[in-house]
């Protein structure tokens, strides 16, 4: 059985982060398909959400700070990654920031550290393999991706999951999703997902990692 932790309100819940709008454009489609499950029931939880800056360093102390509120025992951070053309379930965050543009605080760290304390990379605690088979099971294009880059979704990521250490009860990971169709329509050739289809998958998500102890053992590797 799963130990779970309890909210100030006593009941259990997940927190659900979102990225506010970021390198030119005017809507984050990570934020769009997270708001509409805010205080939805999900195995016996409440799923909390949050929108998180898109800024090294501040997304950090907002996403901390809800984790000390939410009290959660299971924390999933989406974000945007266009040129994507499935929900990609990540297995893996590293200890560097590396930006190709700056951030929303005009912020570029290269080569730079997450935590100077920190190990090299960290895995996701949930069960990416059963996540992945059942998205795919409801029809919804999806992968393990084994990078999630070097901006301020993989600076989340770790962050998390640095935060998590030595908290077992509480387990944690990240997605990142397509385009939104209106977004592709600004780059041409762009793969993109309705912000539906990415709602549905975060509810089979959540679902699926609540009611999972052991993951499922399926191929979801990359050649590259």
């Amino acid at each position: 059985m799963i130990a779970h932790t309890q909210s100030t309100t006593g009941m259990r819940t997940v927190l659900l982060t979102g990225f506010a709008p970021f390198g030119g454009e005017t809507s984050n489609p990570s934020w769009d398909a997270v708001a509409p499950l805010a205080n939805k029931r999900i195995g016996g939880h409440r799923i909390v959400v949050r929108q998180l800056p898109v800024e090294f360093g501040t997304s950090l102390k907002v996403l901390q700070a809800a984790i000390r509120e939410a009290k959660p025992s299971l924390v999933l951070c989406v974000g945007q990654a266009g040129g994507r053309a499935q929900v990609s379930i990540e297995r893996v965050a590293i200890n560097i920031d590396d930006a190709r543009i700056p951030d929303n605080a005009d912020a570029c760290p290269i080569d730079a550290p997450i935590a100077a304390d920190g190990p090299a990379a960290y895995f996701a605690t949930l069960p990416i393999k059963a996540m992945l088979v059942a998205m795919r099971e409801a029809g919804i294009p999806a992968e393990v991706s084994q990078t999630a880059g070097t901006y301020v979704c993989n600076h989340v990521f770790y962050g998390l999951m640095h935060a998590l250490r030595g908290k077992p009860r509480m387990r944690g990971g990240f997605i990142h999703i397509p385009y939104a169709p209106e977004q592709a329509a600004r780059h041409p050739g762009a793969p993109s997902l309705p912000v539906d289809v990415v709602t549905a998958a975060l509810r089979i998500g959540l679902r699926t990692a609540l009611a999972t102890v052991a993951d499922r053992h399926v191929a979801a590797g990359a050649e590259h």
